[in-house]
C-alpha cells in the first residue's frame, strides 16, 4: 500500500489535486478541473483529471461518493499518517551532555 501512496504522490498534478481537496473537500470533477485551471494554470481535460483521481483512489488518498448524478471526491489522510508514523513514530528521549 505504501508503494501506491508514493507512486500517487510522485506526480505534481496529483499533489495539486490533493492540495485542492485539502483546501475544500467534497468537490466534483468539474470543480476540481476548474480550480486546477484557475489557480494553477493547468488546462487538463476532465478525462486526465479523472485518471489522476483513479490513481489517488487506488492509493487510498481519495474516496468518492455518489449523490444522484454527482460524484464528490474527498481527501483521506490515513495513508499519509501511516507513512509519517513509520519514520516519525515515537522518538527516543534526547540525552543531554
Amino acid at each position: 500500500m505504501a508503494d501506491d501512496v508514493f507512486k500517487a504522490l510522485a506526480d505534481p498534478t496529483r499533489r495539486r489535486i490533493l492540495d485542492e481537496l485539502a483546501d475544500r473537500n467534497g468537490q466534483t470533477l468539474f470543480e476540481i478541473c476548474a480550480r486546477l485551471t484557475t489557480r494553477h494554470g493547468l488546462g487538463l481535460s476532465r478525462q486526465a483529471v479523472s485518471q489522476h483521481l483513479a490513481v489517488l483512489e487506488a492509493a487510498g488518498l481519495v474516496v468518492s461518493r455518489r449523490e444522484g448524478r454527482y460524484k464528490f471526491h474527498n481527501l483521506r489522510t490515513d495513508p499519509l499518517k501511516h507513512i509519517v508514523s513509520r519514520w516519525l513514530g515515537p522518538q527516543p528521549p534526547e540525552s543531554t551532555p
